[in-house]
């Protein structure tokens, strides 16, 4: 066990010195509540909150909460539909500290299959985003994003109770306008899986927003109830 957790650490430590070989900005932090509970064999509600912060423990950058009902095709795949609230602010506070508040709507689709021991899920969203700036102004986009994501079990051949296991992602985030790019998300990280109920993860994001590079360390928490698997 020490030899497999020793192994992924230093996965993910190499992961991160390729990327910081990179020009970036201030390493900041993201805490991160994924939940999912189950209502019916067919129907379930997705629950969220994040705290993003500029630096490690300091300068809040974005919070928020998501909330959305599931409805499970079949164990592959599944829609979702949703609401969720923004709040986001510059790294500069004080008098020159600038601000937004977001509604946004979402739906998505997930796809999920296995390749051996390996999983792989791909994650389509639809996102309509109406913006209250702090200079007065509204603005509305719509967006659309696709994640791959994909996770190695280490110490067992599948995600079962007790398990350490890498976890990678990529995101990219296109605006439906003149100019599409609006960012994109590289991850990587070292999950925990305790039980059908609970799984951590602690990893790695290099987050290209527009043409800014950031750093974020993440860590995640990820709760079950009822029949349903985290999503």
């Amino acid at each position: 066990m020490k030899r497999i957790l020793l192994s992924s650490t230093i996965l993910l430590v190499s992961f991160i010195a390729h990327s910081q070989n990179q020009p970036q900005d201030h390493v900041g932090n993201w805490v991160m509540y994924f939940g999912n509970h189950k209502l019916s064999e067919k129907y379930s509600i997705h629950n969220e909150a994040q705290l993003r912060l500029y630096e490690p423990f300091s300068n809040f950058n974005q919070g928020f909460i998501r909330l959305g009902l599931n409805y499970h095709i079949n164990e592959y795949s599944l829609v979702t539909a949703g609401y969720g609230y923004f709040r986001t602010e510059s790294f500069t506070k004080g008098e020159n500290k600038i601000f937004s508040n977001e509604h946004r709507i979402w739906e998505q689709f997930i796809l999920r299959n296995n390749i051996s021991r390996v999983g792989f899920e791909h994650r389509y969203r639809l996102e309509q985003r109406w913006i209250s700036l702090s200079d007065g102004s509204d603005d509305y986009k719509n967006r659309v994003r696709y994640r791959l994501y994909v996770s190695v079990p280490l110490n067992n051949p599948q995600l079962d109770d007790g398990t350490i296991y890498l976890a990678f992602y990529d995101e990219i985030f296109l605006d439906l306008s003149d100019t599409p790019f609006d960012q994109n998300r590289l991850y990587g990280a070292v999950g925990y899986k305790v039980n059908q109920a609970l799984n951590f993860q602690a990893g790695y994001l290099r987050h290209r927003l527009g043409s800014v590079p950031l750093d974020r360390l993440q860590f995640s928490v990820f709760l079950n109830t009822g029949l349903g698997k985290s999503e």
